[in-house]
């Protein structure tokens, strides 16, 4: 649950992307630059073109026939409650998007055991609410689902009141990139969807996020989401005590592109005591670290998002939902990491 609004800033979009400010019209644009679709060869053999070239083609495949209609706002039910007994973070009182903190989230043993246990508790509420997942359930159904597992566990929902965020988890269905609200839009088959789950438990989030199949899903869908939880395998492989943050966003980057993706440019984050701290992760290449190194005992989120056109984006009128500016599908997994001597160990597995 990545809440950096200062990173959105940076690309602003006609307000004619959108009908009536719920439906996304697409636009084109790849790598940053505008570019017509139809200047690019789709016909013949596919094998043929450079990795880049044949996601183009997908990607015009997947907006002239795709089965699902483009994401409109739905009916999002009012925010659920949590009893007075639960530990609730900080910036639930100021009800303010909190600054992100400077403060590098480093741990000693005992406050290792407390970050293991929320990080493993995020882990078993999305694994449950990936078994949601299924034509004709509602985001808001997920939602109230992970809520109550949540509150259950004796923990808090992180999102809920983040910044004045509505709800306990965050779901986002095909071209929504991040930050999805859920509302009363029902799964459809062939539809891909992020949750991403962060708990307060003992004074201590966990954050994590994995993208799910809904039903029969397209082999081009299949395949932008398997590459990006390779992206995210490839990124916690070089993280180690003394490895340079910017090995991460390289490794990521090198695979993405390889395979023809493009990594989106927003940010994994410090978690800890704190939800959204530095170091700021940039998980795509070329960004020059000033002397950030990895240190034993600290934890923080690797999260890249890949689509297949846009690297743009639009924001909808609730302020959070994050679109791709053509349509596009995205895909995206989280893990939060703690880093050891030798390596990383990550802590978002159930």
């Amino acid at each position: 649950f990545v809440s950096l609004r200062k990173m959105l800033s940076k690309v602003s979009l006609p307000r004619s992307l959108f009908n009536g400010g719920n439906r996304l019209t697409p636009s084109r644009y790849f790598a940053g630059a505008s570019a017509n679709i139809s200047s690019f060869p789709l016909s013949g053999n596919m094998k043929s073109c450079s990795p880049r070239i044949r996601r183009i083609q997908e990607l015009e495949y997947i907006l002239k026939d795709r089965r699902n209609q483009p994401l409109i706002c739905g009916e999002v039910s009012p925010r659920l409650l949590v009893p007075d007994h639960i530990q609730k973070p900080p910036y639930i009182e100021s009800g303010e998007l909190p600054k992100i903190s400077s403060e590098f989230q480093i741990h000693d043993s005992s406050e290792i055991v407390k970050m293991k246990a929320a990080c493993k508790l995020a882990a078993r509420v999305l694994e449950y609410a990936g078994t949601l997942v299924r034509p004709f359930v509602t985001t808001d159904e997920i939602d109230k689902a992970v809520h109550e597992m949540v509150i259950e566990s004796g923990a808090y929902p992180s999102p809920l009141g983040y910044g004045g965020f509505p709800k306990s988890v965050c779901t986002s269905v095909n071209e929504c990139m991040f930050h999805g609200v859920p509302d009363s839009r029902q799964l459809q088959d062939g539809d891909i969807i992020n949750i991403d789950v962060a708990v307060y438990l003992d004074g201590y989030h966990g954050d994590t996020s994995k993208t799910f199949l809904c039903g029969d899903v397209n082999e081009s869908l299949i395949q932008l989401v398997k590459v990006t939880e390779e992206c995210l395998e490839k990124g916690i492989s070089v993280c180690r005590d003394g490895a340079s943050f910017k090995q991460i966003g390289e490794m990521i980057s090198e695979h993405a592109e390889k395979c023809g993706y493009n990594v989106e440019s927003f940010i994994g984050h410090g978690v800890g005591t704190v939800l959204h701290s530095e170091p700021l992760i940039y998980l795509h290449g070329n960004y020059d670290y000033e002397l950030e190194y990895m240190m034993e005992g600290q934890t923080f989120t690797l999260e890249p998002i890949l689509t297949i056109g846009a690297t743009e984006f639009v924001t909808w009128p609730d302020k959070w939902t994050i679109l791709t500016a053509d349509g596009g599908p995205a895909a995206q997994f989280e893990h939060t990491v703690l880093i050891t001597a030798t390596g990383a160990e990550i802590l978002t597995t159930s």
